[in-house]
């Protein structure tokens, strides 16, 4: 359903590599259908290998296919068609993060209930296999958390912001001209995307509930290059992050801007690329790391369902691997924390007064909250504002501290007369 970008990669992969398939899966799999509303591309694309329709319920309706391939993406239509042909009792493989970031506590219910697989590696870092290493890999691990860049679109502009020196306005229309970002970039640059497939990660990884409406979403719009090159100085490197962790009070789910050591291998991946992150007991810290996106990478997860379920097509329902990793009546109860209540630590960037007992007031209000200082810079003047300037640049690097905490210091220190502008705020992680 669906033979855009991923679904023609999708069947060229499969068409090119069949016979190494049906090594592996122990049969063939065939394309026997496929619906687009543009037939006319679609039969361009599989010739005479398939019937082409332009209506996607004709699938559904057919009694002799097995396995529906959902590749429309959004939650409209093909949250209806993947829920009919779940009815009809079809397996389904699908690329769509936002249909089950949202909707996948009803789609999986629903699955499990008719004894189907709802199968989405390719929802999740395009064709990097982490759902399957967090889902079977690792199952014996208690998994501590997981930090990934999720979306290539932004890594490749804050890439370029960083080589360059460029502000986001002037990187976007460049990604935009080169193909990297959509015309209506929105979901990317303002994390949704990333906060769909953290949400499945999350889920994944601790065994909860989807809960896409509680995650943190914070966009990389407002990031400036002044703070990527200061970041740079202080020896950090600033990605969008989407972070889970497991706390005993509960999950934190977000994603935002953050800081991260340069000296970490998830630091210096550029460009469009992807990288995941997995801290776990046994096994220690874990990376993954590849194309996120791509018709043919993303073919690569699609097809890897496939056989999966070309090999468990005749086994019990209770045999297979469950959707979530964790056994449906197992799920946990944690709660997903407000981003009040997230631990980490922060950059602050402050424009001040270039004047004596400044600094000794904003360290003050940092110590009445019991939040210690990592790391102090103060730009010269003159860098600042000018030869004469009488404005400077404070950048202070905190230890770990609660959000909440850290509203209430930014609401005193902003009062001051001396703070200038208004403060920039953004979150570091060691991931040590």
């Amino acid at each position: 359903m669906g033979i855009g970008t991923v679904g023609a990669g999708t069947f060229t992969v499969l068409s090119r590599n069949q016979d190494e398939i049906r090594r592996r899966a122990g049969r063939g799999i065939e394309v026997t259908m496929v619906a687009d509303l543009n037939t006319e591309r679609a039969k361009e694309i599989v010739g005479d290998a398939a019937q082409v329709v332009a209506d996607a319920r004709q699938i559904i309706a057919n009694p002799e296919i097995d396995v529906v391939v959902e590749l429309i993406g959004g939650y409209g239509i093909a949250k209806a068609l993947v829920l009919e042909a779940i009815a009809a009792g079809k397996h389904v493989v699908t690329a769509n993060k936002a249909l089950l970031a949202v909707h996948g506590t009803e789609i999986f219910a629903a699955a499990r209930a008719k004894g189907v697989v709802v199968a989405f590696e390719a929802a999740v870092a395009g064709g990097i296999p982490i759902i399957k290493a967090l889902r079977e890999g690792l199952t014996a691990n208690h998994i501590q958390w997981v930090a990934g860049i999720i979306n290539g679109t932004t890594n490749f502009i804050l890439s370029e912001m960083r080589d360059k020196g460029l502000d986001f306005d002037v990187v976007l229309k460049e990604a935009q001209r080169l193909g990297y970002a959509e015309a209506d970039p929105t979901f990317d640059i303002e994390g949704v995307d990333a906060a769909h497939k953290a949400t499945l990660i999350s889920a994944i990884a601790f065994g909860v509930p989807v809960q896409f409406d509680k995650a943190y979403v914070e966009g990389i719009a407002k990031l400036s290059a002044t703070d990527i090159t200061y970041a740079e100085q202080l020896g950090y490197r600033i990605k969008l992050l989407g972070i889970t962790k497991r706390r005993d009070s509960g999950i934190e789910l977000r994603v935002h801007p953050t800081l991260i050591p340069t000296k970490r291998l998830i630091a210096n991946v550029e460009g469009a690329m992807n990288a995941v992150v997995v801290q776990a007991d046994a096994v220690g810290t874990t990376l993954y790391y590849g194309k996120g996106a791509g018709s043919e990478p993303t073919a690569s997860a699609v097809i890897a369902d496939l056989v999966d379920i070309g090999r468990l097509l005749d086994a019990a329902p209770a045999s297979r691997v469950p959707s979530l990793a964790f056994q449906h009546d197992e799920l946990s109860t944690l709660p997903i924390l407000p981003i009040e209540d997230v631990i980490t630590s922060f950059y602050l960037r402050l424009r001040v007064a270039d004047q004596a007992g400044v600094l000794a007031k904003i360290t003050g209000i940092l110590a009445e909250q019991e939040i210690s200082i990592d790391a102090v810079i103060q730009r010269e003047a003159d860098e600042v504002s000018g030869e004469g300037g009488n404005q400077t640049d404070l950048i202070i690097l905190t230890h770990d501290t609660t959000e909440g905490r850290m509203n209430k210091v930014l609401g005193q220190i902003q009062a001051l007369p001396s703070v200038l502008a208004p403060v920039v705020r953004l979150r570091k992680e060691e991931l040590a």
